[in-house]
């Protein structure tokens, strides 16, 4: 998501008092904000959601309705979702 430099507060600030709020939903078990290294302006959200059925539910409810409305209106430019599945996964940690 690209948003309007002078939006960033706002949008961190909104994300801030919403987060729990997605979090607690059925079947999302990993919800992470990360801020481009080079571009303030360019934020991402990675969720993991137990099923495309739950995430379903969640942009299908109310309170996500409200939610991207107020979003949407700090954007400087159109916003790209993707859903993916993992391929691999690796930590430091494991054995080859």
């Amino acid at each position: 998501m690209t948003f309007d430099q002078n939006k960033i507060i706002d949008f961190q600030a909104s994300f801030n008092s919403i987060k729990e709020n997605i979090i607690s939903f059925e079947g999302c078990e990993l919800l992470e904000l990360y801020q481009d290294e080079n571009d303030p302006c360019i934020f991402f959200t990675y969720s993991h959601w137990t099923s495309e059925k739950d995430l379903n539910n969640y942009r299908d409810s109310a309170f996500f309705k409200k939610v991207w409305a107020k979003t949407k209106m700090m954007f400087s430019e159109k916003p790209l979702a993707w859903s993916v599945n993992k391929m691999v996964s690796l930590t430091k940690n494991n054995e080859h």
